[in-house]
């Protein structure tokens, strides 16, 4: 008898061994092949190379590699081409495109407090790869929007950006391939943990790493605002991960590809960064007289604006750097040293409110009929993506895209995010600009000025 109760009292032990255990996550429903990931994270990284400055020092981009791919080969991860590289900007930031491409900024190398938190941001955002998150988002958004091309199978054709790019989906703030919801954070950070034990790293750090960004969410340095914005916080995570430590591969986490402290010296003497290939160089075109889109620096820090917007009370945070000044019209400018040509916004945002004719807001409707006037008024505007759902501080908004002729000389073009918010009588629009080439530059100070954005306060 008693061994019958033996081999119940197993049962049951392994039972809830079982139950406590979550199971790894599987990638979702998907349109589109590995392949085809593959292809669309070479396509999208030529864009990011044109306008990030990807750091030309071997032993930055050889450490990187070593913890990436430790993680890889240690770590079981699925077979992609994957490769690492180091981009020169100091907020503290990682991504991965689809099919692996992975880019590691300065400012987590410097903001890692040891190896494993910086193989956990590794290990998280590789975890996005091989679960085929921005990929399966991208098949929700095609297959709402475009099901006659998905009926047609132009899914599988070449220029998978570019057709993705006609449907509003791309590499900007909020994008469905490196923007994820909750769910797929609390994935990304399951396996992401497991690959981190399996590869030698203490899987907490990364819990760590998060929770300590995350106690500076008040701090009005954005340098760790497009992390937290990339990488929204599903819980508790280091309760979370806590609870499947009993289930992960024990240590030694005595993993170690290099000396931190050494990379971060290294980081630290790096000259300022050249131009990417995209960017424009400032002052006057030689020999011809014409103005040229400046090179646009922030410091990171920000001031805060109080005061009226048409009648109402308005606050937000906006660079250091830069002036809000008002409009004859009752509109906000809020630009910096060379940020307008005449009368013409070249750089910056402009906060406007707009009354409705029925005192009611109809947000999709009423920001259609606003994104048409603003293409009808001329400079060449385009429209370049559909409304997307967006929160400017505690209301509801959409972003929209366009681009349009800057008003710097040379035929350049510039981007103009649209966001415009329910205030109830009233519709609040605020219009990011800059050149083209600079947008990815600046939409770290857009973003932390939409977030900030404060009514009647």
């Amino acid at each position: 008898m008693w061994k019958r109760w033996v081999a119940l009292l197993v049962i049951c032990a392994l039972a809830a061994f079982a139950a406590a255990q979550k199971k790894m996550p599987k990638p979702g429903w998907n349109l589109f092949k590995k392949q085809q990931d593959i292809q669309l994270g070479r396509e999208y990284a030529q864009q990011v190379e044109r306008q990030m400055y990807v750091v030309p020092n071997k032993e930055l981009n050889d450490y990187v590699t070593r913890v990436g791919m430790r993680l890889v080969r240690q770590g079981g991860l699925e077979d992609y081409p994957y490769y690492f590289k180091v981009v020169q900007d100091d907020s503290i930031n990682a991504f991965a495109l689809p099919g692996g491409p992975t880019y590691v900024h300065t400012g987590l190398l410097k903001a890692a407090e040891n190896e494993a938190q910086l193989a956990g941001v590794l290990a998280h955002e590789l975890s996005h790869v091989v679960l085929r998150h921005g990929t399966h988002q991208a098949s929700r958004a095609v297959a709402l929007q475009a099901p006659a091309m998905v009926l047609g199978g132009l899914v599988g054709r070449s220029g998978l950006s570019a057709l993705l790019a006609q449907m509003g989906i791309g590499l900007g703030a909020n994008s469905v391939l490196i923007g994820f919801s909750r769910s797929m954070e609390s994935e990304a950070d399951l396996l992401g943990a497991y690959t981190m034990a399996k590869a030698g790293y203490n899987p907490l750090e990364l819990a760590r790493f998060f929770e300590k960004l995350e106690s500076e969410r008040g701090n009005p340095n954005w340098l760790v605002s497009r992390f937290l914005s990339d990488h929204p916080s599903p819980g508790n995570r280091i309760q979370a991960l806590e609870e499947q430590l009993p289930y992960m591969p024990r240590g030694p986490y005595n993993a170690e590809e290099g000396d931190l402290a050494h990379i971060q010296q290294v980081v630290a003497q790096l000259s300022a960064p050249k131009r990417a290939p995209d960017q424009e160089p400032a002052g006057t075109a030689p020999g011809t007289g014409q103005v040229t889109a400046p090179v646009i620096s922030l410091s990171g820090n920000v001031r805060e604006y109080k005061g009226s917007l048409r009648g109402g009370a308005v606050a937000f945070s906006y660079p250091e750097e830069w002036q809000v000044e008002a409009n004859p019209d009752g509109s906000l400018r809020v630009t910096g040293e060379n940020g307008t040509v005449g009368s013409a916004l070249g750089f910056g945002v402009l906060v406007d409110a707009v009354p409705t004719h029925d005192g009611r807001v109809d947000l999709p409707g009423d920001t259609k009929a606003y994104v048409q006037s603003l293409a009808q008024s001329g400079r060449n505007a385009k429209t370049e993506s559909e409304p997307a759902e967006v929160t400017a501080g505690e209301s509801p908004g959409l972003a929209t895209r366009l681009s349009s002729d800057s008003p710097y000389a040379g035929g350049r073009r510039e981007i103009d995010m649209v966001v415009t918010v329910d205030r109830g009588g009233t519709m609040v629009v605020l219009i990011c600009v800059a050149p083209a080439a600079q947008f990815t530059h600046l939409e770290d100070a857009f973003q932390a000025l939409i977030r900030s954005l404060r009514f009647n306060p």
